[in-house]
């Protein structure tokens, strides 16, 4: 096959596109470059990270060592518009976006896919963690092999096309197994740190980059404990997030945490570590994967680092609402829940709307 390859100039992605070409399929690298952390004061974007000359250097190198074209592909309108817009948005209205699984369904898995196409190619292979599988009619993702780097929560909000049309080589293997296989191929990239930030926003500075973006500031407010006491004051509501600590600036006898962002009176609601666990959610914007509806028993993630957990979900309300087995913390409006089964695979995902005391 011809296989177009997602490469962000990382050991992941570039083994994967070596082993594709090793298995004798005609493989095209394709690098995508996005608009970085904009000063918004007319300078040029700074392409750092995946999109630096650095990183789209090593992929184009991996590229000419190992026999295959390469291409930079300029996604800086879509990205800008369907992925940079939306964080924004979510931040000022007081929710917790998921960037990255947009991405992958906006942009790597249909932008890059649609041009991947255009070139003759017949699919898309990305060096993520996740393995791919079919059941009763329908495509979906499942956990991979490594615990410890599965990716498929990132994966939760492909499409059905999507998933007929792409390969996911690094499924099988573990992250030291990578590592390894890069260096006996001579990848100087077989060393090279991974990224853990939101790639546009270099200095780690949610909150000021998204001042600088929209060129709103938003009012400061109180910080109120759950009787509506008011304990401080805050800097802005989207620089808080649920179950967040640190920078509340306020003296208590215990830690307080984040509970609640209340958009409508401007107030940050706090309360005591124990106090932040939540009986469920209801999530909407469905995207179904392995099951066609969202029912019964499954276990949930809502944020990539958790252990999925036990849940009772029911489809109504144009969502779908999942009740733990356990009270859980950090449920994030914002956020994507992304439903699997016993065996890992992805049964659907959605957008959480609010959390279930």
């Amino acid at each position: 096959m011809r296989i177009a390859v997602a490469m962000s100039g990382g050991v992941d992605s570039s083994l994967a596109a070596v082993l594709l070409k090793e298995q004798g399929h005609d493989v095209v690298g394709l690098t995508a470059k996005i608009p970085l952390c904009t000063d918004m004061d007319g300078s040029e974007p700074r392409y750092d990270l995946c999109c630096s000359p650095d990183s789209i250097a090593d992929a184009r190198e991996v590229a000419r060592m190992h026999g295959f074209s390469h291409a930079v592909l300029d996604v800086e309108e879509d990205f800008s518009r369907k992925i940079i817009t939306p964080f924004c948005e979510e931040y000022l209205a007081g929710r917790t976006p998921s960037p990255c699984l947009r991405c992958n369904a906006k942009i790597k898995f249909n932008g890059l896919l649609v041009r991947a196409r255009e070139m003759g190619c017949d699919k898309l292979a990305t060096g993520h963690y996740a393995r791919l599988g079919a059941d009763d009619g329908r495509r979906f993702v499942a956990a991979g092999a490594d615990p410890m780097k599965d990716q498929s929560y990132f994966l939760g909000m492909l499409s059905q096309e999507a998933l007929s049309s792409i390969l996911l080589p690094l499924g099988e293997y573990k992250k030291d197994d990578i590592r390894k296989m890069a260096l006996e191929r001579g990848l100087a990239v077989a060393h090279k740190p991974e990224s853990q930030e939101i790639c546009f926003v270099l200095d780690d500075d949610y909150a000021g980059y998204i001042e600088r973006r929209t060129g709103r500031v938003p009012a400061p407010g109180n910080i109120v404990d759950e009787d509506g006491r008011v304990l401080g004051r805050h800097r802005g509501i989207h620089r808080y997030t649920i179950g967040q600590r640190r920078g509340l600036g306020i003296a208590h006898s215990v830690p307080l945490y984040v509970a609640e962002i209340r958009v409508e009176t401007n107030e940050i609601v706090v309360a005591e570590k124990a106090r932040l666990a939540r009986k469920g959610l209801f999530a909407d914007g469905i995207n179904h994967m392995k099951s066609a509806l969202l029912d019964g028993p499954a276990l949930v993630k809502t944020r990539s680092t958790q252990k999925a957990v036990p849940a009772l979900l029911h489809e109504d309300d144009g969502g779908v609402y999942a009740e733990f087995a356990a009270p859980q913390e950090g449920v994030s409006p914002g956020q994507a829940a992304v439903f699997y089964d016993e065996g890992g695979a992805v049964l659907g995902a959605a957008w959480i709307r609010k959390a279930m005391p």
